[in-house]
């Protein structure tokens, strides 16, 4: 398993909340909330281009490691501030979601594995 701090620097992604000394376990990417709550691990890094409150929330219900925002989005005041005080990490990167999906595969971030 990888953390997000050694993520975030192999892949210069900006860390704008959060501990980023946190392991992941594997990655899922959507931007459809329902899904993601269906979906994905604890300790998931997910990739989204959503930037509204209730990622953080989503984030938190389900123990994800972190959120990646993809193409340069930036999440919004609120979500910001809330992800702060919920210490959800929250990272940007300017390339757009298959991108980063394919880098993280490569270094070794799987999906998950439906029996």
């Amino acid at each position: 398993m990888s953390t997000l701090k050694n993520i975030a620097e192999r892949f210069n992604l900006n860390v704008v909340s959060g501990d980023t000394e946190r392991e992941v376990s594997g990655g899922y990417s959507s931007d459809l909330l329902s899904d993601v709550i269906a979906n994905a691990q604890k300790d998931n890094i997910w990739i989204t281009l959503q930037t509204h409150l209730n990622i953080v929330a989503v984030a938190n219900l389900k123990e994800l490691a972190g959120i990646i925002l993809v193409n340069g989005r930036q999440p919004e005041e609120t979500t910001l501030n809330k992800a702060k005080q919920e210490n959800i990490p929250i990272l940007l990167t300017e390339l757009p979601t298959f991108e980063i999906v394919g880098k993280l595969y490569e270094y070794g971030v799987k999906g998950i594995k439906k029996s």
